[in-house]
């Protein structure tokens, strides 16, 4: 899994690459890079999937610890671009009730001043 971070109006935007799932190459999760923005006062996040070719039942539990993360530190973390792969493993796991996801980045990220 490769993250890059970037932020437009003051939302950080992670744009995501490849696979999202357990490592044991790696100690640097998706959900510590999450609290770490979060830790610098970030409470805008915006995960773009648009990459991501593969996701297992750890990466799902990433997903949902960094929004549960973002939510209680009164924040918002929302989903763009994901592959209908991926919405049906989200789709399974009924988080696409918890969730907020969107088809264009541009539409998530106007989403974040409607809230």
């Amino acid at each position: 899994m490769e993250i890059n971070l970037r932020e437009k109006n003051e939302i950080t935007i992670f744009d995501i690459k490849g696979e999202i799932r357990r490592s044991e190459i790696t100690d640097v999760t998706l959900h510590q890079i999450v609290k770490d923005q979060l830790d610098d006062g970030k409470r805008s996040i915006l995960l773009n999937l648009s990459g991501v070719e593969f996701i297992d039942s750890f990466g799902v539990g990433e997903i949902l610890a960094s929004y549960i993360s973002t939510q209680n530190l009164g924040g918002k973390l929302k989903l763009t671009q994901i592959s209908k792969k991926l919405y049906i493993v989200f789709q399974v796991t009924m988080l696409t009730k918890v969730l907020e996801i969107f088809d264009e980045e541009h539409t998530a990220l106007n989403s974040y001043t409607q809230d």
